[in-house]
């Protein structure tokens, strides 16, 4: 057993033997951390808890199995989406502005006392808070001028006063050492908190593991979807909650979207806040991605949805983590990256991870999180707060060691790649993407439907 899943293992906490294999090694990408190795770990982790469950349902344990390669592919799943087009052929679709502007290039300008800072400029209106301090035209000279104007620290809190987005790149060391990274060290990867009493419920006989479980995503771009893709997988019917006016990334959502259904609530909007109160007495998880404290501003925290639906699973997903002087503050993959350490070392240049490690990873962990605490609601009863970052992903990574040869690493090919696809037909057209990589001795992880159009189902469980 690799460490990274013997620390995965120790958060479950169960007596049992895992059965699990991982096979195969990096490198599969040219970076010195261990992202396959480790998103394999996380996948294998997240397979074990599903055999948890299937044996509380049947009496059986089975076995389960990760390949390496696999899971580097699923590590980027939305890479591998692809669309049927009139001369026969699937062919990736261009990336939108919004998805150039999110996931696209992003780079680190001088700062007036010799550090780095990276601004993030995805979604509209953060771009218009960063330009806003900055006081500078969108394009690289002007950025690069008016960053330079600023000693780092400085720029770095006037960012996040406005709830704009950015981060110092730092060291591992400087990150260790600073209050937040200190608060983060101090957490496991994965936290899963009791926050209220309830009643044992236990899991529905026959069917998928997750049958009858029901889920609230609210969560969009891109750990949080995975999670909820993760538990739609294993039979959960998973009912994603958007609202009209947040923007989305088209890729992004056809391919984290399989097997859920999708409907439109504002939760600023009274009437519709309390359609979401009715939606959340027969869940039995809600995933969000909110900032800590921005949702429990508007009614919908941890401990208020726990007693009005005792036994919930509340699953927390956001950059930063709770705790820590920096929770408050929002970040994306590459903000991530950049503060704690892993741009810093992965390239002459600061430079950012081949893959989405971060987001796919944090995604996967809070579904493991999440079966967690399902399993043991069944057992004992009780309310759980389970609680994921992008961060403390980045630091769990961190600790899993270095490759002596990463330029030695052996991509994908295209026929690894294509075993690898489904194919499904969508309302966006018929589609090949990356199906489940987990493989069980009994069950078949599969997704029940295709991707729904966005806001094209009732707010209503069926």
């Amino acid at each position: 057993m690799n460490k990274a899943l013997e620390e995965l293992m120790q958060i479950r906490n169960r007596p049992e033997d895992p059965d699990v294999e991982i096979t195969g090694s990096d490198p599969v990408y040219n970076t010195p951390f261990k992202v396959a190795e480790t998103g394999a770990a996380v996948l294998a982790a997240t397979g074990v808890a599903v055999s948890d469950i299937w044996e509380m349902k049947t009496g059986r344990r089975q076995k389960t199995s990760v390949d390496i390669r696999h899971a580097a592919a699923a590590l980027k799943s939305s890479d591998y989406l692809e669309f049927l087009e009139e001369d026969g052929a699937y062919r990736p679709i261009p990336d939108s502005p919004l998805a150039k502007a999110a996931y696209g290039t992003i780079i680190p300008y001088p700062t007036r006392d010799g550090k780095l800072f990276m601004p993030h400029f995805g979604i509209k209106h953060l771009k218009e808070k960063v330009l806003g301090v900055l006081r500078c035209e969108f394009n690289n000279d002007s950025i690069g001028a008016a960053v330079e104007k600023w000693d780092a620290e400085e720029l770095d809190a006037a960012v996040a006063a406005v709830g704009g987005c950015g981060g110092i790149v730092r060291t591992k060391e400087e990150w260790r050492a600073h209050p937040h990274g200190q608060a983060l060290a101090a957490q496991a990867v994965v936290e899963i908190e009791k926050i209220g009493d309830s009643d044992p419920e236990p899991f529905p006989e026959g069917g998928a593991p997750l049958s009858g479980v029901r889920v609230l995503d609210l969560t969009r771009i891109l750990a949080g979807p995975v999670a909820a893709r993760t538990l739609g997988e294993y039979g959960a019917d998973v009912l994603m909650v958007a609202a009209k006016h947040v923007p989305q990334i088209k890729k992004f959502v056809i391919d984290l979207s399989h097997g859920k259904r999708s409907c439109f609530l504002n939760i600023d909007d009274s009437e519709e806040a309390a359609q979401l109160k009715e939606l959340v007495k027969q869940a039995d998880v809600f995933s969000q991605g909110y900032r800590p404290d921005t949702l429990g501003r508007k009614g919908f925290g941890p401990k208020e949805l726990a007693e009005i639906r005792p036994g919930l699973i509340y699953t927390s997903i956001n950059c930063y983590g709770e705790g820590g002087p920096f929770s408050d503050r929002g970040g994306w993959e590459q903000i991530a990256q950049t503060v704690t350490g892993i741009s810093h070392e992965n390239g002459a240049f600061p430079e950012l991870l081949p893959v989405y490690f971060c987001d796919y990873t944090t995604g996967y962990l809070g579904a493991y999180g999440t079966l967690l605490a399902l399993a043991r609601r069944a057992r004992e009863g009780g309310s759980y707060h389970v609680k994921v970052s992008l961060c403390r992903s980045a630091m769990f990574l961190q600790q899993q060691g270095r490759l002596t040869d990463p330029a030695g690493s052996t991509p994908l090919s295209a026929e690894e790649v294509r075993a690898l696809q489904l194919t499904s037909s969508t309302s966006y057209g018929d589609i090949r993407h990356m199906g489940p990589v987990i493989r069980y001795s009994e069950t078949e992880p599969r997704w029940d439907g295709p991707s729904p159009v966005l806001g094209g189902d009732a707010a209503v469980w069926v």
